[in-house]
């Protein structure tokens, strides 16, 4: 029996065994990080250098890497009213594109009525002009922009987007949680005053995420509050472990970036000349810069959900391009945004490679799609 291939690394990775390595050593210690004995000077020293290691990954200061439960919870602890860096104005509305992830759309710690939503262009870049207009229609704003997209994979123009929010007097967020580990980049390159990262995309464990922040960025109040961990920013006992995992993935990731993401590139164009086989295959946002381990794609007719299950029977693990709510599948808000209609909104199929894909994973999975293309294209046809 052939082994199962994992194709859906953008929804998360295996657990690096450099992270599994420290976290088993972290698990050993007893003590608490906030404690001044011997115990807790050694939790508090993992702590510190998984910090170190993460700052050291993306361009920080160790003293700017605020340690939270994941992804979600770093933006929500990102997107807040009052922000402001040094002496320059806080802000008080925040401006979203409209392929962000949820935990952005969402608006964080914003009132609904305070936040814009920009769009993007066919290909899922975001509009500039759109944003121009947003920043020049009220008072200086948060605008968050994502690195690149989880689902299409496109990379977004955030240094470009920098500079306009910058002018209007305004802060960046840049979601780089998909970004990170698979393309380089640093803060200050990106203009962000804030980026917020996760674990678990990384080779690191779940439950574990950071909110990165650029010099002189103030006002970023606990969501949670008690203790003083973090520097006052998020109270509770740190997940020493978890953040050990984190910091010893991120130093793997950094390591193998470059490698990794030509030998992913390369195995992704096979993958998608593979597909391209199939009539009226349409693979978004293939004329833009693009993560080099993300393909979605489609066929007119397809069902993304059967298609889904057609792979998993198969042997391979690959995701739909759309959020699962209550167990049914939506059209892809991504794909809406973009100006595609809800026939292939609904029917998008992302395949996503990792450190471990190998061109052998790749002829496999096309082999799969040629058993199953035809049949279930016609299926969806029939009962559309």
């Amino acid at each position: 029996m052939l082994d199962r291939i994992y194709l859906d690394w953008n929804a998360t990775t295996p657990l690096r065994p450099e992270a599994r390595e420290a976290m088993a050593a972290a698990w050993d210690l007893c003590g608490n990080p906030s404690s001044v004995h011997a115990e807790g000077r050694e939790a508090r020293k993992l702590i510190e250098e998984a910090r170190a290691s993460v700052a050291l990954a993306v361009g920080a200061m160790p003293r700017n890497i605020v340690f939270t439960s994941g992804g979600t919870e770093a933006n929500v602890l990102a997107l807040k009213p009052g922000l402001r860096r040094g002496s320059g104005p806080s802000v008080e509305r925040l401006v979203v594109s409209a392929v962000e992830h949820a935990s952005v759309l969402a608006g964080g710690q914003f009132p609904s009525e305070s936040i814009t939503s920009v769009g993007v262009g066919r290909s899922g870049v975001l509009d500039l002009d759109q944003l121009r207009a947003a920043l020049e229609s009220g008072p200086p704003a948060l605008v968050s922009v994502m690195l690149a997209n989880n689902e299409t994979g496109a990379v977004q123009p955030v240094a470009e987007a920098a500079r306009l929010v910058h002018a209007a007097g305004g802060l960046l967020h840049v979601d780089a949680i998909q970004a990170f580990g698979r393309i380089p980049f640093e803060i200050g390159a990106t203009g962000a005053d804030l980026v917020t990262l996760s674990a678990h995309k990384i080779g690191g464990p779940k439950g574990v995420g950071a909110v990165v922040l650029a010099e002189e960025v103030e006002g970023l109040g606990a969501l949670l509050r008690g203790g003083g961990q973090e520097l006052g920013r998020r109270a509770g006992t740190e997940n020493v472990a978890g953040i050990t995992g984190f910091g010893a993935a991120a130093r793997a990731a950094m390591a193998a970036l470059d490698d990794d993401a030509s030998r992913l590139e390369r195995l992704r164009n096979q993958l998608e000349r593979g597909l391209r086989q199939a009539p009226e295959i349409i693979v978004f946002s293939e004329n833009v810069q693009r993560l080099p381990n993300t393909t979605l794609f489609t066929v007119p007719g397809l069902k993304a959900e059967t298609a889904v299950i057609g792979f998993d029977l198969a042997g391979i693990a690959v995701s739909s391009g759309s959020a699962c709510s209550s167990g049914k599948v939506q059209p892809s808000h991504v794909l809406q945004a973009m100006g595609f209609g809800p026939d292939l909104a609904q029917g998008a199929v992302r395949l996503s490679l990792g450190w471990s894909t190998s061109e052998d994973d790749i002829n496999r999975c096309l082999e799969a799609w040629r058993k199953l293309s035809s049949t279930l294209v016609k299926e969806g046809r029939n009962t559309a």
